[in-house]
């Protein structure tokens, strides 16, 4: 190449990848990872089986948070748990005999915002 200087005679890695994507990094060991999706599973039946109605919503991962699979009640309350993917979220749901929805296409139940409502309006104390 004429008028350009080689970059590997320089020293320099020419593979940059400005334009890649960066995939978060996930520094738990695999025990880790095994013992919070045990926890979360233990978490998820427990309140499916102590509450009426429930229905699952897969939520997507998003900046800040992983993939989680939230769980609303008849009534409104609701508990939210990261899961490792969507199979395994369907998976749950069907074992757990409770309706799975994706939250991006069908959004949150009405019920689950008047609950998060009433609660901000209870009196403290």
């Amino acid at each position: 190449m004429l008028g350009r200087p080689d970059p590997a005679a320089a020293g320099h890695n020419c593979a940059m990848g400005l334009f890649r994507r960066r995939r978060p990094v996930d520094n738990r060991s695999r025990a880790e990872r095994r013992a919070e999706t045990e926890a979360a599973k233990a978490h998820l039946q427990a309140f499916a089986a102590s509450r009426i109605g429930v229905e699952a919503f897969l939520e997507p991962a998003t900046v800040l948070d992983r993939l989680s699979l939230l769980l609303v009640a008849g009534d409104g309350e609701s508990t939210r748990r990261p899961v490792p993917d969507e199979a395994w979220a369907r998976k749950w749901a069907a074992s757990a005999s409770v309706p799975y929805f994706n939250a991006e296409v069908s959004g949150y139940p009405q019920r689950l915002r008047e609950y998060n409502r009433r609660q901000k309006l209870r009196p403290e104390g």
